[in-house]
């Protein structure tokens, strides 16, 4: 197809779809979108994957949610360089950078950790993906405590392409592994192959999946691909942001 008329035809598409979300029972949700904040995969250079913050932002905000930013660490977040290149750098990409108010969110981002004991607060959280979450998503408590608290208060957990990592560690209310027995997505051991990384991943996100008991919906390499379980929404790779970002409004609409 035409890339040219495809791109604009998509964004026209996205915005529209936002609007007819733009209901009275949407109106004054909260949605807090988490970041990466790790510069770095072992001496890999990384950070979060710029359409994976952009496009669910500008898809909340047309849609009438109110929406936050944080971090791990809180403070600038750092960006993949990858994420700015070529056609991974979309019109979404571009928006949210020329967009005043998402910036100084981005900058500025809230440190996770103070956010965790009123997380419920929140009627959603998404977790952006990027190489980044492989360091500080797994292992780190207020991750984790966060998507327990949520899942198990009904509350709607979305979480995109390396994104979803951040369940490895997380249980359900009864103890057992979050994923068991779920249907969820993440980026695939496939995808992580293509892309020279899966000897520099800590673990493959596909593999450990199925290993707690996961029903992984593995889509075709690049291609949009969103899982849903309850108040559960995973997304596949960065093409499923978008996709991603749209079950989410619906849950909350």
């Amino acid at each position: 197809c035409n890339v040219g008329l495809s791109g604009a035809y998509l964004k026209q598409t996205q915005r529209s779809t936002a609007n007819l979300y733009r209901q009275p029972s949407i109106m004054g949700k909260k949605v807090l979108i988490i970041s990466t904040s790790a510069e770095k995969m072992g001496e890999h250079p990384t950070g979060t994957w710029l359409e994976e913050v952009a496009t669910p932002y500008l898809s909340f905000k047309a849609s009438g949610i109110e929406v936050a930013i944080a971090s791990t660490k809180g403070g600038e977040i750092p960006v993949d360089a990858g994420s700015r290149g070529g056609d991974f750098y979309t019109e979404d990409c571009k928006t949210f950078e020329a967009d005043t108010a998402a910036m100084n969110l981005f900058k500025n981002s809230l440190a996770l950790d103070s956010l965790v004991s009123s997380i419920t607060d929140y009627d959603a959280v998404y977790f952006a993906g990027g190489h980044g979450t492989c360091t500080d998503y797994p292992d780190n408590p207020s991750v984790i405590s966060a998507i327990e608290k949520m899942y198990a208060a009904g509350k709607v957990v979305a979480l995109d392409c390396h994104g979803p990592i951040a369940l490895t560690n997380c249980k359900k209310p009864n103890g057992e592994p979050l994923v068991k027995g779920l249907a969820v997505t993440g980026f695939t051991d496939a995808e992580e192959t293509a892309v020279g990384l899966a000897e520099k991943v800590p673990f493959l996100i596909e593999k450990k999946f199925r290993e707690l008991g996961a029903e992984f919906s593995a889509g075709s390499d690049w291609a949009p691909n969103v899982a849903v379980a309850g108040n559960l929404v995973t997304g596949q790779n960065p093409a499923s942001s978008k996709s991603c970002a749209d079950k989410v409004i619906e849950l909350l609409a």
